[in-house]
């Protein structure tokens, strides 16, 4: 799974495989000509992309997912601090963070992070 970037419709449409998993490709065209007004091949050359790039699985007319929608958004989040940042984590919250303060919960969060982490060790 090289490529893990969505483009906006892809990302609404892995969501909706997220939240009604497993589903049928049938129940995904259906849902895509109300929510989207998809045609549907429009549905199918979609859920062909996201199976391609690793996400989903297409059994029988049984669609579920391969990844988690946290194991894509972490694996997703890994690969660009890397490659924006070099891997660096502290480069990456620095720039997040453009200077301002951290809010006494996003401290509070962050420093749990940090215990487990030490915990783990």
């Amino acid at each position: 799974m090289s490529e893990l970037q969505l483009g906006i419709v892809e990302a609404k449409f892995a969501d909706l495989i997220w939240e009604r998993e497993p589903v049928t490709s049938s129940e995904l065209v259906h849902i895509c000509a109300d929510r989207f007004q998809w045609k549907r091949t429009t549905t199918h050359t979609v859920l062909k992309r996201l199976c391609d790039k690793g996400l989903f699985e297409n059994n029988g007319g049984t669609v579920t997912a391969k990844l988690s929608r946290e194991e894509f958004y972490t694996r997703h989040s890994r690969q660009y601090v890397a490659s924006t940042f070099g891997g660096s984590l502290p480069a990456f919250l620095a720039a997040f963070t453009g200077g301002g303060r951290l809010t006494e919960e996003e401290r509070t969060q962050l420093q749990a992070l940090l215990d487990r982490d030490e915990a783990e060790l």
